[in-house]
């Protein structure tokens, strides 16, 4: 019987030893004569235990396996451009069957609203009207929502929504000019450059508005996390943000949500439970941010841009994507570990790990799956499998037999010179 290390599945297997506590992912799988046999203590470890049957090769085998860590995310900009809910499903298989267990909807941003508010019926019907580069808008209906909700649910995906505050607004704010700063133009907007747009952080009115959209967004949501965004606020000042943020985190909180935000949010004192993405490697002010965050009593995502931000082009010569962050190549999402990324904060900082999508640049879903295959796989293992059961080499030679696999189910790639891809 082959041990689980000599198993050809992605993520590999965590090998625990004889009597380890399987948690709430955790399977056990044996075959034996052609007969299977599954052990787990959730719907969810016996559901990844069938993820890794799938993928067996014919032959006697014996897995006990469980999660590195409990976020496994994956983030997809459906503000730049829209994305509907068979596109969005699709993606969600994706994400079932390497075992990753978050889908972070980016709903907001300056080009597009993308949720129908009952409340603010505008927001949608006017600011999610357009796209980036003049594409077509569009925005998901209540039942649309909920629909890609129980999908992701039924193949244990939590969705985490997100709205961006109190920047990345000129979409609310085209909608509606009275929540922005006076003097903010109330165009729709469909470029591409960030920082410019601010909720007016002194109006009652803003957290009137936010109280509405979230009351919303939670009832369609029943994940424990709310996402506030929170990056890249240049318009908004230092003082006016922390304003914000000691206003909006009991606003988070009256709905029943854990609030999440971008790694920007623990510049503001937090509340105990926040969780802080984690993202700009390339500035010092991200890894103290990081600390930051945990100091006030927060876990982190780590989404590092270097690594795991999948519009980041493969090369030089990739169609598509973008390179303020270099260049992402498959081993590069692959070789790094989350605990050691931030000198001074360890394994127990951390709840998990996330590959964000954003779609500048991506139009169609072959472009979304261009960008996210092969590296997704790498991000899946990252996030599932111990440090020391990882392999680049190993890795390399695993993946390689997942182009046919994407072949025959029509799943665009990138053919990386990293793997050979068969």
């Amino acid at each position: 019987m082959r041990a689980a290390e000599r198993v050809a599945i992605i993520p590999a297997p965590a090998r625990l030893a004889p009597g380890e506590p399987l948690g709430d992912e955790g399977y056990r799988l044996e075959v034996r004569d052609g007969k299977t046999r599954i052990d787990a203590e959730t719907d969810a470890g016996s559901f990844y235990a069938e993820q890794t049957l799938r993928r067996l090769p014919p032959g006697d085998v014996a897995i006990a396996d469980r999660p590195r860590f409990a976020w496994r995310g994956f983030m997809l900009d459906v503000a730049r451009h829209f994305f509907g809910v068979e596109d969005v499903c699709r993606l969600v298989d994706h994400l079932a069957a390497y075992k990753l267990n978050v889908l972070h909807l980016h709903l907001s941003d300056d080009q597009g609203w993308r949720l129908a508010i009952d409340a603010w019926p505008r927001l949608a019907e006017h600011g999610g009207s357009g796209a980036i580069g003049g594409a077509p808008g569009g925005f998901y209906t209540h039942d649309e929502l909920r629909a890609i909700v129980r999908y992701a649910a039924e193949r244990f995906v939590t969705v985490v929504p997100e709205i961006d505050t109190p920047g990345h607004v000129q979409a609310a704010i085209a909608a509606y000019p009275e929540l922005g700063v006076p003097g903010s133009s109330s165009d729709l907007y469909d470029g591409a450059e960030v920082g410019f747009s601010s909720l007016d952080v002194h109006s009652a009115l803003t957290y009137s508005f936010l109280d509405d959209v979230f009351r919303e967004l939670a009832a369609l949501t029943p994940g424990p996390y709310l996402h506030i965004g929170g990056d890249e606020a240049h318009s908004t000042s230092h003082d006016d943000y922390l304003a914000f943020m000691e206003r909006v985190q009991p606003v988070v909180a009256a709905h029943g949500k854990r609030l999440a935000g971008w790694e920007e949010i623990a510049s503001a004192p937090l509340g105990a439970g926040a969780v802080v993405q984690y993202w700009n490697t390339a500035s010092p002010r991200g890894r103290d941010l990081a600390r930051a965050a945990v100091a006030h009593g927060a876990q982190l995502v780590m989404s590092p841009a270097d690594r795991v931000y999948l519009d980041i082009k493969y090369d030089a010569d990739t169609p598509l994507g973008q390179d303020w962050a270099g260049h992402v190549e498959v081993r590069d999402s692959y070789d790094w570990d989350p605990a050691a990324l931030v000198d001074g904060l360890g394994e127990e900082a951390i709840l998990g790990v996330e590959a964000p999508l954003w779609t500048e640049t991506l139009t169609t879903r072959r472009d979304l799956e261009t960008m996210m295959f092969p590296r997704l796989c790498a991000v899946a293992e990252v996030a599932w499998s111990p440090q020391p059961a990882r392999d680049w080499e190993d890795f390399r030679a695993r993946l390689a037999a997942e182009g046919a696999r994407w072949d025959a189910a029509g799943v665009a790639y990138h053919r990386s010179p990293q793997v050979a891809l068969r």
